[in-house]
């Protein structure tokens, strides 16, 4: 009971934090604000809270965890992030502003039709509403043992309280509130891994002279897989997928883009970018090494030595080998990531959803568009309160696995519409998007079902995301026309 109480006034405190530091970056906030920070973010501040932003609580947990299996085979991945940013960097970046874009589905708009634009702004809805809700879900489950249940809380008011502090310190300021509040989760996320670290080196009796040799001769350090084309970690499966996840999940995501085009000018946002990517390469080799401590930890410690996976982190953090101290840093880290990721969905949906799905910023005047905007976000937040203890109750792990494969299914089609978009000038039939958009992931599914007995014993994994992106590409080609009498996007033929 009173580490449940430790625990539950240190989330209150941080969310005090969060919450004075959203009130004061977002006390003066307008709509402008609210959807682009008003596009005076510094580029630094920008890179600092896209580092913080990119990673979930899920990956907080999963990734270190995941080294006893994969080793650190995702940073071949993270390597084709880096890749992806650049391509972000010079491509859309320039393209956004150009067009002065409160929402990046208006590209879908003004280059295809509003049917086309409300088509891409519901696949953004759909799959950032499930993944955000499963990401949220599984710190709740986490959190749940640890504080609610010994103080006797039910499972749906603890998430109902947390959604309820993220509405709060996210309503007001948008995009320029969260910009500060990112800044001080990447701190707390980034500083929570170190202190784990030092922590596990230190009861291990590894010095810092020590420490990199020992993590070197583990057996799950090793990074580069080139021998076996058809193992899932092989490095140029890993590699292209990073390419294209970065492009699909981040430059065309208004979740994160939407701090990127917060930035002043093209220039600081194509910085801020690289940049952020670049950073990320250490953040996440400082997740792998962790995962190799926790590893060699649990080898050397645990009497039990069948836990792996997600559940090491938190068992060995909260074992009685370590203070209390260095469980509460682990939950710190732990609600950085998940809160962080939390806010900036909602965020990003009511931007979304107002702009692009109510086109309220083009028929409603600066106050009834900020009563709009307030009434969606708390309907998001309210949304997302529900699909969370829905997936409570299914209690289904398949369920949950289905939402995490689900990006390659949503994302591929954006890539596609983005890829077709910005490869030619042909128009399209604005009205059938809709259909193309929905054909293209139930042919990939079925392809994906089938694979192995038609082609061979071929597995497709990443190249789920490619493959969608082309199968959509090629439709919108087949609803083409190869002449219009409108005028093609000028920002378009300008790249």
């Amino acid at each position: 009971m009173t580490t449940a109480w430790i625990i539950l006034t240190t989330i209150a405190c941080y969310f005090a934090l969060l919450v004075w530091l959203s009130w004061l970056r977002g006390r003066r906030a307008d709509n402008a604000a609210f959807f682009t920070g008003g596009r005076s973010s510094s580029w630094l501040m920008a890179t600092l809270a896209m580092i913080g932003a990119s990673i979930s609580g899920v990956t907080f947990i999963s990734v270190p965890g995941a080294v006893g299996t994969g080793g650190y085979a995702y940073m071949q991945m993270v390597l084709g992030f880096f890749v992806g940013a650049i391509v972000v960097a010079l491509v859309l970046i320039p393209l956004f502003y150009r067009m002065n874009l409160t929402s990046i589905y208006g590209y879908l708009g003004q280059r295809f039709g509003g049917i086309s634009c409300r088509t891409g702004a519901w696949i953004f809805f759909v799959s950032k509403m499930l993944g955000a809700s499963v990401r949220f879900f599984v710190v709740c489950a986490v959190l749940q043992p640890l504080v609610f249940e010994p103080l006797q809380v039910p499972f749906a008011l603890g998430v109902v309280g947390t959604v309820a502090l993220i509405w709060l310190y996210s309503f007001r300021g948008g995009v320029k509130s969260m910009i500060g509040t990112d800044v001080l989760k990447t701190v707390c996320l980034v500083a929570s891994v170190v202190c784990c670290i030092g922590c596990i080196a230190h009861s291990l009796h590894l010095g810092a002279g020590e420490l990199p040799g020992a993590i070197a001769r583990h057996s799950t350090s090793r990074v580069f897989f080139f021998d076996n084309p058809d193992d899932g970690r092989y490095f140029w499966k890993q590699f292209l997928a990073g390419i294209f996840l970065m492009i699909a999940t981040t430059g065309l995501d208004q979740d994160l883009m939407q701090r990127t085009l917060s930035c002043r000018n093209p220039r600081d946002a194509q910085k801020n970018m690289v940049l952020s990517a670049f950073v990320q390469l250490f953040v996440i080799g400082l997740f792998l090494v962790l995962g190799t401590l926790l590893y060699m930890y649990a080898d050397a410690r645990l009497s039990d030595t069948s836990i792996a996976g997600d559940a090491l982190f938190g068992r060995v953090v909260w074992s009685k080998d370590f203070p209390l101290a260095v469980g509460i840093v682990f939950i710190v880290g732990l609600i950085a990531a998940a809160y962080s990721a939390a806010g900036s969905a909602l965020t990003a949906l009511t931007t979304s959803f107002t702009v692009d799905i109510l086109k309220a910023d083009k028929r409603q005047d600066e106050q009834h568009l900020t009563r709009t905007r307030r009434l969606v976000h708390i309907l998001m937040s309210l949304l997302m309160v529900a699909v969370i203890i829905v997936f409570y109750e299914l209690n289904d792990d398949s369920a949950i696995n289905a939402v995490y494969n689900l990006a390659a299914y949503t994302y591929g089609p954006l890539l596609g519409m983005f890829g077709f978009g910005l490869a030619c000038q042909r128009p399209v039939r604005d009205r059938w998007v809709p259909v193309v958009v929905l054909a293209s992931p139930i042919f990939c599914y079925v392809l994906q079902s089938h694979s192995e007995a038609w082609f061979g014993g071929w597995q497709i994994s990443f190249e789920l995301l490619i493959i969608n992106a082309a199968v959509t590409a090629l439709g919108l080609w087949l609803i083409s026309r190869k002449h219009s009498s409108i005028n093609h996007n000028r920002h378009v033929s300008s790249i």
